[in-house]
């Protein structure tokens, strides 16, 4: 078992790709061990980056900082959500996220969820 501090969002994601590959192992197993040992670590470093009880960021505001630290694009949410001005309008603001956009944010940047679904104010008329 070759396992390692979560350090970096890069650690972040390769952890995150590890635990999809070992999802389903036997409970008490080798690798159902790993994926106990990597979910706690990946929950530790989620804790300490997005501490969602502290947090000030509304749901736009992570969407641009994953956007600006954590290397996605505007194109890839443009992608996640089918439209291009759909994303535009989100990011600037002028149109609400619903529960369906923040489920496919979440499961495609591995982003909590949790911190989507805080209430905000759009610029214009939702």
């Amino acid at each position: 078992m070759n396992i390692r501090p979560i350090r970096t969002d890069a650690d972040h994601r390769a952890a995150l790709k590890e635990i999809e590959l070992l999802w389903n192992a036997p409970e008490g197993s080798e690798d159902g061990d790993k994926l106990d040992i990597l979910v706690t670590l990946v929950e530790k470093f989620e804790e300490g980056r997005w501490p969602v009880e502290h947090a000030q960021w509304d749901p736009v505001d992570v969407l641009q900082y994953a956007i600006d630290e954590m290397g996605h694009t505007q194109a890839e949410l443009s992608k996640i959500l089918n439209s291009r001005s759909r994303a535009s309008e989100i990011l600037s603001r002028g149109r609400m996220l619903t529960v369906e956009m923040i489920r496919d944010i979440s499961e495609a940047w591995k982003i909590p969820s949790d911190l989507l679904i805080k209430p905000y104010k759009a610029t214009a008329a939702a």
